[in-house]
């Protein structure tokens, strides 16, 4: 039985202000074109379909379109849960009418009113899979199922559905979930567009799914990766949502599963509408790559660090005629580098009274009195002097 695995679509998503939902179409349709050609069994989409928990219209409406297209393939069933970003329940409306056309949607995470974890099964030449949808759950969702246990961690929380789950090891399981996994110490490779709690509050160790799953198809992480296992893997997001994935290689996350057991892995890359990159060089240099002709011929997303020395006139204007996308543009010279060394050392340097003294006369506009001063210090001493 063959899956292909995506999540973290992210649709209605703004990137430093230039709306992705023409970029987002443009992938969307590339990704039925290869359920066209390949003819997957199943689509397993892992949270974040959304980018706000209250969409735009556009965003709806693009959902709508991809869904409608998905539902008219023959002999395709779409597996869909919520993520951190999304309105769960907003995401569960109309799931049962749904169902009927192959979409099976699970929005909600378990719940006092619900508690158990949704189970889907599709069959095969070898018999059936057992498919378990898990949306983005926190803590507090599941001591309200177990209010006698002691939940404090995200990881116990996970643990406890798992445990009153009626997982059957020896069958073929398969679980879709949207969470962020880690191996024992290890910490996956992490993106600026994604979030986390401080800390690493929200991570769980991969290891407490044990051998219960042929395959875990996770959302979160917009890197596509293994964790611990080959068979344990989030499949990236499909388009890059910040500079810090420029290098990142998105695909679709193509999984065969056979007999108990024997379950192969593959990818089919992806191509952007307009990609995500970073150039660096002086002024001069930087125009040249992305002029033909003096026209503006380069649409990609663009994060652009210049180098010259001299002062430049007006480069975000030059830069713009050659980048109608620019995302952002900065100097890194001997100049900058130096007044960053010199506000490093004036911080460092700067005694508790330094640094009042100076936030004072900017609020104010005055300097400290001797009066002020002399109760200022009085304080600083009682909080435990000037070395601190």
């Amino acid at each position: 039985m063959k899956f292909f695995h995506i999540s973290d679509l992210h649709i209605g998503k703004q990137l430093h202000g230039y709306s992705l939902i023409e970029d987002q179409r443009f992938i969307l349709n590339q990704i039925l074109e290869r359920i066209d050609e390949e003819k997957p069994h199943a689509l397993l989409i892992a949270g974040d379909i959304y980018d706000k928990s209250i969409p735009s219209t556009d965003a709806v409406e693009l959902l709508d379109g991809f869904l409608t297209s998905l539902s008219r393939i023959q002999d395709l069933e779409v597996f869909l849960i919520s993520g951190n970003h999304d309105s769960d329940r907003r995401l569960d409306f109309a799931s049962r009418i749904l169902s009927r056309q192959g979409i099976h949607v699970a929005g909600m995470a378990p719940n006092a009113s619900r508690p158990e974890i949704i189970r889907r099964e599709v069959e095969d030449e070898y018999g059936k899979v057992n498919i378990y949808l898990v949306p983005f759950v926190k803590p507090s969702y599941v001591r309200e199922i177990y209010p006698d246990r002691e939940i404090h961690s995200y990881e116990e929380a996970f643990g406890c559905l798992l445990e009153d789950g009626g997982i059957r090891q020896e069958e073929r399981n398969l679980l879709v979930a949207h969470q962020f996994f880690v191996n024992g110490g290890e910490r996956p490779a992490e993106s600026e567009s994604e979030t986390y709690r401080v800390g690493g509050q929200d991570s769980m160790d991969i290891r407490i799914l044990g051998e219960l799953f042929e395959y875990v198809a996770l959302g979160h992480l917009h890197a596509p990766q293994k964790i611990g296992r080959e068979t344990c893997r989030y499949c990236g997001s499909p388009l890059k949502y910040s500079v810090s994935e420029e290098h990142q290689k998105k695909a679709i996350t193509v999984v065969e599963i056979r007999e108990k057991g024997k379950t192969d892995i593959g990818q089919i890359p992806l191509k952007p509408l307009r990609d995500v990159r970073s150039i660096k060089g002086n002024l001069e240099e930087v125009l040249a790559l992305g002029n033909e002709g003096g026209r503006a011929v380069c649409e990609d997303y663009i994060s652009i660090t210049l180098t010259d020395e001299e002062e430049l006139y007006e480069p975000k204007a030059a830069l713009q005629n050659v980048y109608p996308n620019l995302l952002e543009w900065s100097v890194d010279n001997t100049r900058t580098r130096h007044e960053i060394e010199r506000l490093t050392e004036e911080v460092k340097i700067q005694s508790p009274m330094e640094s009042f003294a100076e936030f004072y006369e900017q609020m104010q506009g005055v300097s400290l009195s001797e009066e002020e001063e002399r109760l200022m210090m009085r304080v600083i001493e009682r909080a435990g002097g000037e070395s601190r």
